[in-house]
């Protein structure tokens, strides 16, 4: 799906009661990579002050002391690939969102790569576009009516915001090994906890014996 709402607007649950409100529905924009720094700040821990977290913590947007996320931009990658960037506008309540690339989807219009059997990030498969495409998500949550300059007097101002914290973005990045190659995909037997004899990998979750079926 790249970076189109399809692949990214997806409901999560919580519960935890006494903690957290019941039947609280909340519309701001949230990662998963706020999980790491959420359940750090439930751990009473701190996080690394040597490098750009990009996660936040959820508990104030969760228990209602705040209104608001903390995200203000959102970057939507693809693999390494970064295809689209969100900005929610605080002051106006407006949700824009910039695809630079978009797949080509097979058959046209389906809405996903069944031709390809997963959308590709980069390549022949892709569409790069330059101005990139924006939309307003609280007006459009589908993504079906691009705006352009003469529909939308404030599509410059937008872009040009975009661009800047995309830019402020990119210095933030270190480069790290691809987590995401083949290789460091590829199932190593050798790291896999065994209390069995391989590859009857199975245990016992409360002595960590081998099951006694093995």
């Amino acid at each position: 799906m790249g970076g189109w709402e399809g692949g990214i607007r997806v409901p999560g649950i919580l519960r935890w009661p006494g903690v957290l409100p019941a039947d609280a529905l909340i519309k701001e924009p949230t990662s998963l990579m706020d999980i790491y720094p959420t359940v750090v700040h439930l751990a009473g821990g701190r996080l690394p002050q040597d490098r750009v977290i990009d996660g936040r913590n959820l508990m104030p947007l969760l228990q209602g002391s705040a209104q608001h996320s903390e995200h203000e931009f959102m970057f939507h990658y693809c693999g390494v690939y970064l295809h689209a960037v969100q900005w929610h506008q605080k002051d106006s309540g407006a949700v824009w969102k910039a695809h630079y690339i978009t797949p080509v989807f097979q058959p046209e219009g389906a809405g996903t790569c069944y031709g390809r059997g997963i959308c590709p990030c980069i390549g022949e498969g892709v569409t790069h576009h330059d101005p990139p495409l924006l939309f307003d998500l609280s007006r459009d949550p589908s993504e079906v009516k691009p705006l352009t300059p003469g529909t939308e007097p404030l599509f410059d101002t937008v872009i040009r915001r975009i661009e800047s914290a995309l830019q402020e973005h990119r210095r933030t990045l270190t480069p790290v090994p691809h987590q995401l190659s083949g290789h460091n995909n590829m199932w190593k037997p050798w790291l896999q906890p065994c209390c069995g004899i391989f590859p009857f990998c199975w245990c016992d979750k409360e002595s960590g014996n081998p099951h006694p079926a093995l």
